[in-house]
């Protein structure tokens, strides 16, 4: 039987976390004299006490070293736990939304997709706004040290390949984990910060400066306002895009050049080709917009690079309605969706490395085909891919594929259109945002779909967002036999 208590502790730990950030919008409203920071008082103490109870239940099963069994079920009970109490203030404060609206909202902000329920964000309290904002930004820095800390333990979707670079964490997860979220949570701040300030300064009050810098760096695309970024000027858009990329990076990556290790983050194969997919893409929708569309060039550059970044990085803000640009753009941005930045960033989605495996994979095998008695194996950063490694790369896109049309099959027997279910499959899966259509798309929400549909997206948030395997391993009859 697995002992259960280091998992609980842990994750004892995460929701009494979670009730001290619901303190900070709380005092935000009773400042403005919004009747909503009893909702966050009430939220926070149900919260801390549950947190609480739980810490101090299993503390005496807390140990310094976790299974790889206990591993999984935190990893995946951890991401189930925090949303379920992330949608308190959304049911008792001023949106009083029921139910299945609140945990929708709460796990789009926790999964950093972005994909949102609520119309009339422009005259929400500031209090909701704030913590959808503290939503995302708890779930970005959670994302990093998930990736960097379990996932190459678990050897999920090919993530051991960075295990040896980002920390070997086997056998020691809990004290290397806060040793490893000390560096990286400083740099998240850092950019954070850095962010905040630069918005400000081209012309944004202080409070969308700093929600809109925590869900930029955490990629996840919640806006202040149902226009998103459109009411903002060219110098914020342009800054927004450069630190949506500079989030999609890998954080390793940061705290190697911040220790003085330049030659990694100049080097790194898939922060190369991210950055050049990044590039090419923009490029073919600049010149597509600037051949089909009269009018501004700068602002049909700004608006490709913009909503175009913003999609490829899984953030999903929108500063123009590209589903009306035409159907080569609409195809564009339904498949960069499904790319992705870098292992161990903020970013969603496949992932670039997984790509770049994937095309090594190939190349190897059409060698092989071409000189069957050759010797090729496929090789990233020059060295030979291992063959688990391949093994969980082509399985991960194998289930990503399968996922995408089960949620796709599901949600038009609910009722959907074809392109609605598409799209809202896949920018859940992704953890992206904004679908295509007229009703999810980059002018909609996800208001008006069947509370069926927002079951299954949410699901869809959870499994992508915890890189699929890790949940479906649960669902096998072995790993629960000891």
């Amino acid at each position: 039987m697995i002992d259960l208590r280091p998992v609980g502790y842990v994750i004892g730990l995460m929701v009494l976390a979670l009730g001290g950030f619901m303190i900070v919008p709380g005092i935000l409203d009773a400042i403005a004299s919004n009747p909503d920071w009893r909702a966050f008082g009430v939220s926070a103490v149900f919260t801390l006490l549950v947190g609480g109870a739980l810490t101090l239940g299993c503390s005496t099963g807390r140990s310094a070293a976790l299974t790889i069994e206990q591993a999984f079920l935190l990893t995946v009970l951890a991401w189930v736990a925090l949303p379920v109490f992330g949608a308190l203030p959304f049911m008792l404060g001023e949106p009083n939304s029921r139910a299945v609206d609140a945990l929708f909202e709460a796990v789009s902000g926790i999964t950093t997709t972005g994909s949102t329920i609520y119309i009339g964000l422009d005259d929400m309290p500031p209090g909701i706004l704030l913590w959808r904002a503290l939503l995302q930004w708890i779930g970005g820095i959670g994302i990093v040290v998930f990736a960097m800390v379990f996932l190459p333990t678990l050897q999920v979707g090919g993530m051991q390949l960075f295990k040896s670079e980002s920390f070997d964490t086997f056998g020691k997860i809990l004290p290397r984990a806060t040793e490893i979220a000390s560096s990286i949570f400083s740099i998240y701040l850092g950019l954070t910060l850095a962010c905040a300030l630069i918005y400000a300064s081209f012309g944004m009050s202080a409070f969308d400066a700093l929600c809109h810098a925590m869900t930029t760096i955490a990629t996840g695309g919640f806006a202040n306002y149902d226009s998103s970024f459109a009411g903002y000027g060219p110098a914020i858009q342009y800054a927004s895009v450069i630190f949506m990329l500079l989030a999609s990076l890998p954080f390793v990556r940061y705290v190697q050049l911040v220790n003085g290790a330049h030659q990694p983050l100049l080097k790194d194969a898939q922060i190369r080709a991210f950055l050049i997919t990044a590039f090419v893409i923009m490029l073919a929708l600049t010149i597509y917009r600037l051949q089909t569309v009269e009018g501004d060039v700068e602002r049909h550059v700004r608006e490709s690079l913009f909503n175009g970044v913003s999609i490829l990085t899984g953030t999903g803000y929108a500063s123009a309605d590209y589903g009306l640009w035409g159907a080569f753009p609409v195809a564009v941005f339904f498949m960069i969706g499904l790319i992705g930045g870098c292992a161990g960033s903020t970013s969603c989605s496949v992932k670039i490395f997984r790509y770049q495996i994937l095309a090594a994979t190939v190349s190897a095998e059409l060698f092989r085909v071409r000189r069957p008695h050759g010797v090729f194996r496929p090789r990233y950063e020059g060295r030979p891919i291992r063959p688990d490694v391949i093994s969980s790369v082509l399985t991960f896109f194998f289930v990503f594929v399968a996922t995408l049309a089960l949620m796709t099959i599901l949600l038009t027997w609910i009722g959907l259109d074809s392109i609605t279910a598409l799209s809202g499959a896949a920018t859940a899966l992704a953890n992206v945002g904004p679908g295509l259509g007229p009703e999810i798309g980059p002018a909609g929400n996800f208001a008006g779909l069947p509370d069926e549909a927002k079951y299954v997206l949410i699901v869809g948030m959870l499994l992508g967002r915890l890189e699929l395997l890790s949940v479906l391993v649960l669902l096998t009859p072995s790993f629960w036999r000891r």
